[in-house]
């Protein structure tokens, strides 16, 4: 009798233990033909096909993977992401599965593991899937639409993490296989079954370059610079123009060199010309810089080290700490102040991210608390809204406001007319960037420093101020021998055994105008590779690998 008691115990013990986990939501289920005959698979498109004209025949079997296409995947799942996550730990409450786990996808070329990622918790799949419901969803690898998806970044890694390296020319089997995930540390994670696989042939053919593409484009006139007659190995620069038309080098629209104050090289790529005005977002921010000096030599500002409370009431604003009070000029041009502001940190109160829907930009960054961690002027931190704080200050204090003052003090003088601001909520210029010019008018902007404030023999900005924004006022954390002056970054170049300073502005994409300290050289880099991770990398090796060689020489 008691042998009878266990085995009916045991398998009562399997019977529970095997019981699938309820679900913690009830999902879209499977509701088409398609769907139900391809649980488990992962779908390769050309495109966009929307789910409901999607057919067998639009499962891809190969594809020819371009520089620009279109390259799309719909995942057909059996469950929702939160259920897969629920099954994987069924102790965890469903906010914790959803700040702790997401999907992971693993890339395969030719049956070898290249590249393997955990997406954030908070990537979601957009307006036609959640992880909530949906059972399918769609993501696009590579797009020429404008879409803007975190699966394409994702993309991005794979390529830079040997994916670029394992897709040669020729035809490669590409296998894609999702699994759930659930981080606990950066150590633990715990990875559950296959969800969907899918793959595809893709064939890789080398670029078509045309000879028009790689000579070096003659110098036209009307350019309101003098042209350099100074020598440059030209063999340097068609190995650029060849680089940046096979996609070695991504997205570059211009590149610009000016030598001993002439231009000496104009190229335009991807459909840009010399009259194309490139959104160089972050780099604008320096010109906010520029303003700051010129309004100080007009009398308009007493010096930078002016605080918050000679033009705002703080105690007006939420979270007033005495601290904002004793908020600097300068604290904001060299990104220094204690506001609990940081846009590297995704959950910081001050992230710019926060700031763009808030109807006034302003009141959110003067609502912001002060971080404690910090002290005004002593640490480094990247802060967008900081400099949307200072275009309000100078919007305040100069005459007319400084969209006019702008063009007068500093466009007309330097002959720059075709420009375009973006504005605030409050119709005010916006000084956290996007101020797009030509490549020929910021050069202008970057020689105006080379040339110690003066243009056509007039002082246009002071030496003084010149000299305060072009030196090393704090160091950037985490980045060696690297610093921050006015809005303006600092970095050393290594070419040959020797060391070159430069000071340059900065925006997303690969947006860099660069003054070297020590050589009589302004470089002008445009690019639209806005968010890819080798948008700036790439605007280095031009400088290095291509445009000082060419000057310099081996």
């Amino acid at each position: 009798m008691t042998r009878i008691i266990l085995i009916l115990l045991f398998s009562f013990f399997v019977i529970v233990t095997n019981a699938q986990i309820s679900d913690l939501h009830k999902t879209d289920g499977i509701t088409n033909v398609i769907h139900k005959n391809n649980v488990g698979r992962i779908a390769f498109m050309n495109g966009n096909v929307p789910l409901n004209q999607f057919k067998q025949s639009d499962f891809l079997k190969s594809f020819e993977l371009k520089y620009r296409s279109d390259l799309n995947i719909r995942v057909f799942m059996n469950n929702s992401v939160i259920n897969y996550l629920h099954q994987l730990d069924s102790d965890l409450q469903e906010d914790q599965l959803l700040k702790m786990g997401n999907l992971q996808f693993s890339f395969f070329v030719d049956n070898n593991l290249i590249y393997k990622e955990n997406i954030h918790h908070g990537c979601n799949f957009g307006s036609g899937g959640n992880k909530t419901t949906s059972t399918v969803f769609r993501v696009p690898l590579t797009s020429t639409k404008g879409e803007d998806w975190w699966a394409m970044y994702m993309w991005d890694r794979f390529r830079n993490n040997c994916g670029e390296k394992a897709l040669t020319v020729g035809a490669h089997l590409l296998r894609i296989e999702i699994r759930p995930y659930i981080k606990f540390t950066e150590e633990n994670i715990k990875t559950g079954d296959l969800i969907a696989h899918g793959e595809i042939k893709l064939i890789i053919k080398k670029p078509k370059i045309t000879a028009k593409q790689i000579e070096i484009q003659k110098i036209r006139p009307g350019s309101d610079w003098e042209i350099s007659d100074l020598p440059f190995d030209k063999v340097k620069i068609k190995a650029l123009n060849t680089a940046i038309a096979d996609y070695t080098l991504k997205e570059i629209t211009s590149v610009i060199v000016i030598r001993e104050g002439k231009l000496m090289l104009e190229e335009y790529f991807n459909d840009a010309n010399r009259n194309t005005l490139h959104d160089t977002r972050s780099a604008g921010k320096s010109f906010t810089s520029t303003l700051t000096g010129i309004a100080i030599q007009d009398g308009y500002l007493k010096n930078e080290n002016l605080t918050l409370d000679n033009f705002y009431d703080l105690k007006k604003f939420d979270n007033y700490n005495v601290s904002k009070d004793s908020v600097k000029i300068k604290d904001l041009l060299t990104m220094s102040s204690a506001f609990n502001g940081s846009d590297k940190q995704s959950e910081s109160p001050g992230n710019e991210e926060n700031m763009y829907p808030t109807e006034n930009w302003v009141k959110f960054t003067l609502d912001l608390p002060m971080d404690k961690t910090k002290s005004n002027g002593k640490q480094w931190d990247y802060f967008t809204a900081g400099v949307v704080l200072l275009g309000d200050i100078l919007n305040k204090s100069v005459t007319q406001g400084l969209e006019k003052y702008a063009d007068e003090r500093l466009f007309k003088p330097l002959n720059i007319t075709q420009y375009k601001w973006q504005y605030t909520p409050q119709q005010v210029v916006n000084t956290a960037g996007s101020l797009q010019m030509t490549s020929l008018e910021y050069a202008k902007y970057a020689q105006l420093y080379k040339n110690n404030g003066i243009w056509n023999g007039k002082q246009i900005l002071s030496p003084e101020w010149i000299n305060k924004t072009l030196t090393r006022q704090i160091q950037i954390p985490e980045r060696e021998n690297q610093f921050y002056g006015y809005l303006f970054w600092n970095k050393t170049v290594l070419y040959k055994g020797k060391s070159y300073e430069t000071f340059y502005c900065a925006g997303n994409g690969g947006n860099q105008f660069i003054i070297f300290k020590d050589l009589p050289i302004v470089i002008i880099i445009t690019s639209k590779a806005y968010n890819k991770p080798y948008g700036h990398p790439q605007a280095d090796t031009i400088v290095k690998d291509y445009i000082l060689t060419s000057i310099l020489g081996n």
